[in-house]
This record gives C-alpha cells, sequence and structure tokens, in this order.
C-alpha cells in the first residue's frame, strides 16, 4: 500500500527541498533538523517529502536553519493545507503577510511618493510589472 503524502508537490515542499540543497555546503539536513528543534531528525523529512504539514511554531527557527525569511517561510506552510480556518483568522487580524523584500518595496514606493499613500494607476501598475519584464 502506497504511503499518502497529501503535501506534496506543494510550493512549501518544493522550498525547503531547494533551500537544503543550497545550504548542503554549509550543513546537513539533520543539522537543520537539529537547529530547527525538531525532536526527531525524521520530521524535517517527512515535511519536505509532503508527509506531513509544517507546525507553525517550528517555523521562526526552521527559518533561522534554513537562513531565510520567516514571513515566507510563513506564508508557504499557512498555504500548505489544513491551516484554512488558521490562515482565515491570520488574514483578518494581520492582513496580508509581507516578506522582508516586500517591505523594502513598500518603503521604496513611500519614500519616492514622500509618504503620500499614492493611488495605483494604470501607469504605475504598468511601470512596476515593466520592472519584472511583463
Amino acid at each position: 500500500m502506497a504511503k499518502s503524502l497529501p503535501y506534496a508537490h506543494t510550493p512549501l515542499s518544493a522550498f525547503i527541498t531547494q533551500r537544503i540543497l543550497q545550504m548542503r555546503p554549509l550543513k546537513s539536513q539533520v543539522e537543520i533538523a537539529t537547529e530547527a528543534g525538531f525532536v526527531s531528525t525524521n520530521m524535517l523529512s517527512m515535511v519536505k517529502s509532503g508527509k506531513t504539514r509544517l507546525p507553525l511554531d517550528r517555523v521562526p527557527a526552521l527559518a533561522r536553519a534554513l537562513d531565510c525569511d520567516p514571513r515566507r517561510l510563513f506564508q508557504l506552510a499557512i498555504a500548505q493545507g489544513g491551516y484554512e480556518t488558521t490562515r482565515s483568522a491570520i488574514e483578518d487580524v494581520f492582513g496580508t503577510i509581507i516578506t522582508r523584500n516586500e517591505a523594502v518595496w513598500l518603503e521604496e514606493i513611500r519614500a519616492a511618493s514622500d509618504h503620500m499613500d499614492p493611488t495605483m494607476t494604470a501607469r504605475a501598475k504598468s511601470a512596476i510589472r515593466a520592472v519584472f519584464g511583463k
């Protein structure tokens, strides 16, 4: 009987897999799992493979161990599935969660507009999209 992998092929699974590969020259997967505070180092393998969800309380420590933005990791974790009511509550309380990089973009927009809270016009949208070649 095949083992169920309900969270396989999620952006979180792909992100963790990629980040572990990128970190390989610096530390092993076991070291990452230990730094993240997983009691069983196998837990990281289970999250990576999609067998289980990433517990939200592990996000900050895993982000430190993976040297990545905890907000981005949290976004990916909350989107895994099974967190629908939690996601809704978080959005109701905090609004859109933004990454550190997105916060830098926002600060630049505020500085460029002298903190005038500019309206998103078609021209502004087109200029932003052009930055990304779209």
